[in-house]
């Protein structure tokens, strides 16, 4: 079947991008009905469909309103976004749980190496009292995996998190601290200090917590009170099983098996692969649910396929782990 040849293959850097991502398409359009009912609407007749920038994009917002599936099985787990009172949650039905942790670990490794190099400290407090965190089983997966005896989550208490940096400086441990963007706020306010050895990651969110910042004004914070010349990012949302990372300057780029392109806000059907416009991410790893997402965000597409994300669109709702305006 198709997708015993994807699950196989999708991390390969094998066929095209281009060759996988159609033959995706037509998988999903035969057994996606959300999809296929929203191909329908747009007119779409699938045998048309032979590049890229023609493919249709299902909008982001159906994962708060439908079961955005391709045929009918009980998920190992279902992520859901952390959005706040006034929003609706975004689920993802996640078939097989393996495919994702495949996925964030191989984009991993190739960004950062592997997670035994590290000493992995997560800062998600909003998110690690919830249960269906796609980001909480992927830092949880990291930690377990770094080995080193210091790497763990840090709920509330960011003097223990303190100290266990400074011990880790002294060491000259090499570590990444990832953390929730207005969590790591706080912390640098309190706990200033210089890191040589250590990466600060932020995965954006707010949560309302604080007023928002642009995301230069985050990193400026965070040079300074760490001593940083570049703050990371982590690029990620609940509706993707797999992420991209900028080693700094907001600048994102993604494993081989992802890739955004941007869309026309007048005219959605109007997809270019470079430019500024709202982000379209097709996702190759979202075998069993929809791999072609439209975005809120708006964003800057460089000709080498790199990214930067500008905001959000006015009327989209405020997502719980979504990115800072810039």
């Amino acid at each position: 079947m198709l997708e015993t040849v994807f699950v196989n293959n999708i991390f390969a850097e094998t066929a095209s991008f281009e060759e996988k991502a159609l033959a995706l398409f037509r998988y999903q359009y035969a057994n996606n009905n959300v999809y296929r009912h929203w191909c329908s609407i747009l007119n779409v007749d699938p045998s048309s469909i032979k590049k890229l920038s023609s493919i249709p994009f299902l909008p982001i917002s159906f994962f708060k309103t439908h079961r955005v599936v391709c045929g009918n099985f009980e998920p190992d787990v279902i992520f859901q976004s952390s959005g706040t009172t006034q929003t609706t949650n975004s689920r993802h039905f996640v078939k097989d749980v393996s495919l994702y942790k495949q996925s964030f670990l191989t984009a991993f490794s190739h960004f950062y190496g592997e997670a035994g190099q590290w000493c992995i400290l997560g800062l998600l407090p909003s998110y690690l009292e919830r249960k269906d965190s796609s980001l909480v089983m992927m830092v949880d997966e990291l930690i377990k995996l770094s080995g080193e005896p210091d790497s763990g989550f840090y709920l509330y208490d960011i003097d223990k998190l303190a100290r266990t940096l400074r011990h880790l400086e002294k060491a000259a441990q090499p570590t990444i601290l990832i953390g929730v963007t207005y969590a790591l706020l706080d912390f640098a306010a309190q706990y200033p200090m210089p890191l040589k050895s250590t990466i600060i990651m932020e995965t954006g969110g707010m949560k309302g917590k604080r007023k928002e910042l642009t995301r230069q004004e985050v990193h400026s914070a965070l040079k300074e009170a760490f001593g940083l010349q570049q703050i990371h990012s982590e690029y990620g949302m609940t509706e993707l099983l797999s992420q991209a990372y900028s080693n700094g300057d907001g600048r994102f780029v993604c494993p081989h098996w992802m890739k955004v392109l941007v869309r026309d806000e007048e005219d959605p059907l109007k997809v270019k692969t470079s430019g500024k416009g709202v982000l379209n991410i097709i996702d190759l790893a979202n075998i069993y649910s929809c791999a072609f997402i439209a975005t809120d965000d708006v964003g800057i597409i460089g000709d080498d396929g790199s990214f930067e994300v500008c905001g959000r669109m006015d009327n989209s709702d405020i997502r719980g782990c979504s990115l800072l305006v810039v």
